[in-house]
């Protein structure tokens, strides 16, 4: 499947998923992501960025106390064990699967096709399915192509590559899935990071089972985690949540503690919308995840257009110092997720005096809600998370 590069004029559905694209669109080359960079462009590539991705291996975990003992990278490092053995399954041919391409189908379509004469009821199985496999959460858009990237790397030299999918796809499936509130509270530290390797190994294992279901029914269905498309505008496109400064979605039942997987399909469903309920406003306010970022990577004023390589260009929008950002990681040997943290929005949304501070934020009283805000957000001790479980 091909696409021109530029799309610019705007969807009907933009404006209600806060999306702003203007002259200069170009489609993203995954090539240019910051992770994709710490390994051909000698701007980002340190010898700290590799050693960051030689703790994934333990073969340099730094144990500089409390959060980044050998135990809180061993637990990391097994918590990411489903994904990895997944991604590193396409090596041999330049395809690290679920970050830089996609899944690999591990079953063919069936010949024979289940007739679909209601979309919308077929979204609904979907969903439920999704759930059943383990989703916290699943929205279907439309296929949109400008948020495909441009090209997909070649892991072998680093070189761009085709980012093809089967011809006809018409939906995009997205899933969320919820980080454990508990180590988020301990970012940042290698403990912490044990509720992204969680999730990314959850993922896998929820998205090819879905994807294997619609295909059992004869459609085409490719799996997809941080390859193939840009996941945010898919995930806000299909209803889950509103983008924030921080750069995450915000999601009414998860705040921003979640990951997101998608899967491109041609089976017959009806499509979510946008839900915008007032989180770009709150934001417009609240800088509380600008304000505790280490290195000053996030913008603190109005959305803009960015020029960083690793922006995608001709978007209005909040947009980070991916460098700067990516650089503490490295200095950490650990992924940082302050920002999430400390989001006023990061809540446990099951409770009602959390449901109650989110009809404030979402309302005219949003400085209320702020200011209520005030004293949330601080670091839990990874000692007191490990305590917790029994461990002295």
């Amino acid at each position: 499947m091909s696409y021109p590069e530029n799309h610019i004029k705007p969807r009907p559905d933009d404006a209600a998923a806060g999306i702003e694209v203007i002259e200069g669109f170009e489609r993203f080359s995954q090539r240019n992501d910051i992770f994709s960079r710490a390994f051909w462009d000698d701007r980002v590539r340190t010898p700290k960025t590799d050693a960051f991705f030689a703790s994934y291996r333990m073969e340099a975990t730094p144990r500089r106390g409390d959060g980044f003992t050998q135990r809180d990278f061993a637990l990391r490092n097994a918590s990411w064990l489903i994904s990895d053995l997944i991604s590193d399954r396409g090596g041999a041919s330049g395809k690290r699967e679920g970050f830089q391409a996609a899944i690999d189908n591990d079953t063919p379509v069936a010949p024979m096709q289940q007739e679909v004469d209601d979309p919308a009821r077929m979204s609904a199985e979907i969903k439920r399915i999704a759930n059943f496999f383990g989703a916290d959460l699943c929205g279907i858009t439309d296929m949109d192509e400008r948020w495909l990237y441009a090209t997909r790397v070649d892991t072998r030299d680093m070189s761009d590559a085709p980012n093809d999918l089967p011809s006809g796809m018409t939906s995009v499936i997205v899933m969320g899935h919820q980080m454990e509130e508990d180590l988020v509270a301990t970012y940042p530290s290698a403990l912490a990071s044990a509720a992204t390797g969680r999730e990314y190994s959850h993922e896998a294992a929820v998205v090819m089972q879905l994807a294997a279901y619609i295909r059992n029914l004869g459609y085409e269905a490719t799996a997809s985690m941080n390859d193939t498309g840009l996941v945010i505008p898919y995930a806000i496109k299909a209803g889950l949540g509103e983008y924030a400064r921080n750069q995450l979605v915000i999601t009414p039942e998860f705040g921003p503690r979640l990951r997101f997987s998608k899967i491109f399909t041609n089976l017959p469903l009806s499509h979510d919308t946008p839900k915008p309920q007032g989180v770009r406003a709150f934001c417009d306010i609240c800088t509380k995840c600008a304000d505790a970022c280490p290195v000053k990577a996030l913008p603190f004023g109005p959305p803009e257009t960015s020029d960083d390589i690793s922006a995608i260009k001709g978007v209005r929008k909040w947009t980070s110092d991916a460098a700067k950002c990516f650089g503490f990681w490295a200095k950490m040997s650990s992924d940082c997720a302050i920002c999430m943290r400390v989001c006023p929005f990061n809540r446990d949304f099951s409770k009602a005096k959390h449901r109650l501070w989110l009809r404030l934020a979402l309302s005219p009283a949003r400085k209320l809600a702020l200011w209520l805000d005030r004293k949330r957000g601080g670091r839990k001790k990874p000692s007191e998370w490990w305590k917790g479980s029994g461990t002295a």
